[in-house]
């Protein structure tokens, strides 16, 4: 799954910053790609929180070689030792199972979702336990794709601003906000490509 919106963002960024232009044609063909599961991004979100990319795929890869069936109630039974061994902490485990607990009792209004707003969507996700707002914007990006969530707040998104518009320099959270104005309603977009400058493989949760 891609977004609808995506060849148009792309142009309408092209047109609106040169930088993020060149960004766009040096991975062109590239695009976001949803799994089109609500509770798998979740977990994705929760495995990636506060490590890299490539150490989130790596705990990822080894969670689905021990448990095929990623769904809410073998993630809620499986045993803790296990997934300790798949490269989990406790904290993270603790905040599977309360994902898990959420999706088996019906907690979320899931029916709903395409009708919320992106900040009362972030709202709901973030009463769960261990979904703070970077996890709930990863899960309307990747997800939900909504084209113009900006994570401000995301580590390798400060990275990427900072070695693309201000020469390596530190930078702060209203700089930002200030420079993403140029990218309404396109955020999320120019955001992906902003990642996709980091990281060899495409960012995906």
């Amino acid at each position: 799954m891609t977004p609808v919106y995506w060849q148009i963002a792309t142009h309408a960024l092209t047109m609106n910053d040169p930088v993020m232009g060149r960004l766009i044609q040096q991975y062109d063909g590239a695009v976001l790609k949803s799994r089109g599961n609500a509770f798998t991004t979740l977990v994705r979100s929760i495995i990636g929180q506060q490590i890299s990319v490539k150490a989130a795929e790596c705990v990822w890869q080894k969670m689905v070689c021990v448990i095929p069936d990623i769904a809410p109630q073998v993630i809620h039974d499986m045993d803790e030792d296990l997934l300790r061994r798949c490269g989990l902490s406790y904290r993270k485990i603790s905040y599977l199972q309360d994902l898990s607990l959420h999706f088996m009792t019906n907690k979320l209004n899931v029916t709903e979702w395409n009708v919320m707003g992106d900040e009362a969507l972030i709202e709901q996700l973030t009463r769960i336990k261990g979904i703070g707002r970077w996890t709930a914007e990863m899960f309307l990006i990747f997800h939900m794709m909504r084209p113009d969530i900006f994570p401000v707040a995301d580590i390798g998104l400060q990275r990427a601003v900072s070695l693309h518009y201000f020469d390596s320099q530190t930078i702060n959270k209203k700089n930002m906000c200030e420079l993403a104005q140029r990218w309404r309603p396109w955020r999320s977009v120019a955001t992906w490509y902003l990642w996709r400058s980091l990281d060899p493989l495409p960012v995906e949760y």
